[in-house]
């Protein structure tokens, strides 16, 4: 089949829904997180429950970091380990989920902002399957990837998400996968398990009251937040997949948090339901 005559079988099966779906991000962590059953992927696979079923995920990941926009347009993306020195049960992994060029097409084609291209060659990295696996370990539901454009800024981002809303009307579960406190050189092997450096706690705790508050702008503006918002976002590719989820909330919109809780000192595990 085409890719046209896909885009057409695609747009014309699925109906607008009367619900719009949920939106995610996800403080996905270690990609043991993958394979392990503890607190977070537990409440992960408990999220699946709890939302509806979604006829696709499209995930905004902070390991698949480009110059311009992409997003995966294969029917079958690989599974991609992008990271070292972990057991050889986390390469072992293979999660199978189908991709689906039509709506791959769709989502390119409902971005005006920027020209986004097909991709045929990345696939599913550990931001997306380690958390993905764990809600559908099935591995029935199309999965997507949506690139991040390190040229631009988070205002940027926030802005190209309200491009996607109309996703969330197909059913489509659109979810960022980063950490929103992220700095693995201040790590703490000791505080691992649970804890975090004051500075953390201190910008986690700012972070979230803005969230909750529905007020987007300073988190957006995140270097103006003080010396903590800059040892939590050294570098802003975990950071940035928060501005999707923040971008596509509605005034009709619940907010609330889950796997709240800080690891290893300089490292927080906070998540954010939409919807």
């Amino acid at each position: 089949m085409s890719s046209l005559s896909q885009f057409k079988t695609f747009t014309g099966s699925l109906p607008l829904l009367e619900n719009i779906m949920p939106v995610l991000f996800i403080g996905h962590g270690s990609p043991m997180n993958g394979i392990e059953d503890n607190e977070f992927s537990l409440k992960w696979a408990e999220l699946a429950r709890d939302i509806p079923s979604p006829t696709a995920v499209l995930v905004v990941s902070a390991h698949w970091f480009t110059r311009g926009t992409h997003i995966t347009a294969m029917d079958f993306p690989q599974t991609i380990y992008d990271f070292g020195g972990f057991p050889q049960a986390l390469f072992d992994v293979i999660y199978p989920a189908p991709g689906l060029p039509a709506l791959a097409i769709e989502t390119a084609g409902l971005i005006k902002t920027t020209s986004v291209g097909l991709d045929h060659d990345w696939g599913l990295d550990h931001g997306a399957w380690t958390v993905v696996r764990r809600m559908y370990p099935e591995a029935n539901i199309p999965v997507l990837q949506l690139s991040i454009d390190y040229t631009k800024d988070a205002s940027y981002h926030y802005e190209l998400a309200k491009e996607l809303s109309f996703l969330r009307r197909k059913g489509v579960l659109i979810l960022g996968s980063g950490n929103m406190v992220h700095n693995l050189r201040m790590m703490s092997w000791e505080m691992i398990n649970g804890g975090g450096y004051d500075w953390a706690l201190q910008i986690s705790d700012k972070f979230k009251n803005l969230i909750l508050n529905n007020d987007h702008l300073p988190l957006q503006a995140y270097h103006n937040l003080g010396k903590e918002a800059l040892l939590a976002i050294p570098t802003p590719e975990h950071y940035l997949p928060l501005m999707y989820t923040l971008g596509l909330k509605t005034e009709q919109d619940a907010v609330s948090l889950f796997n709240d809780k800080a690891i290893g000192g300089s490292l927080t595990m906070t998540s954010v339901r939409i919807g």
